[in-house]
């Protein structure tokens, strides 16, 4: 099974968010990668709902969501309405992460956790069976095109002998700073999804960038 590519939409140009979404549908991608900031849970602030709802109005491909907001249990409804087919909340933003995780999958949608960097691959071990989908941060979540973090390999591993151990069926997704150079070795640790966003958007031809990437 090839790696599955997910773009993040963060990384596109805002002004022609309508081309560069054609340019997703058009390419070899298998998701879109939407990332949600509250500036409170991370330094920054994204795109809300109304957004989200014109790229999945024009979107052929699904919806993979990563909120990095404080509570997301309020808002699991509204993000199912706008679009979303994978919801992804961030372990450290969940105190009672089993009843998120249900939520999101009450709602009709597959579910999948973050881990930050500093954050214990094992604390995963509780709920790894009902997740569809575990998030690796190779960089301090936030913001764009930061310098990927080379121990993320390593916790790739690691999540991928817990998912083995506990018979989960969970893919293994790793988000920041993903470029051809260290693609190849993410895959060999066990990635499944690799999101990327100024490594396809910010080259000379995204389509070809992604279909490198799906060849990794």
């Amino acid at each position: 099974m090839s790696v599955k590519i997910a773009p993040s939409v963060l990384s596109c140009d805002f002004a022609n968010i309508q081309r560069d979404v054609e340019m997703i549908n058009n390419s070899a991608a298998d998701y879109f990668h939407i990332d949600i900031m509250d500036g409170v849970f991370v330094p920054n602030i994204s795109f809300g709902f109304p957004v989200m709802k014109a790229i999945s109005k024009h979107a052929t491909k699904p919806l993979d969501v990563h909120l990095m907001i404080q509570n997301p249990d309020q808002y699991i409804e509204q993000f199912k309405d706008a679009g979303a087919e994978i919801l992804t909340v961030h372990y450290e933003a969940c105190p009672h992460l089993h009843r998120t995780i249900q939520a999101i999958k009450d709602a009709g949608m597959k579910a999948g956790v973050a881990l930050n960097p500093h954050t214990y691959v094992d604390l995963l071990e509780d709920v790894i069976e009902e997740l569809d989908l575990a998030l690796i941060m190779s960089v301090n979540p936030g913001f764009g095109g930061q310098k990927f973090i080379k121990n993320s390999i390593w916790k790739v591993e690691q999540l991928h002998n817990l998912i083995q151990k506990r018979g989960s069926h969970a893919l293994i997704e790793v988000d920041g700073g993903v470029n051809g150079d260290n693609a190849k070795s993410l895959i060999k640790a066990g990635a499944d999804m690799l999101v990327a966003g100024s490594y396809v958007f910010n080259s000379e031809s995204p389509t070809e960038t992604i279909e490198a990437l799906k060849r990794t």
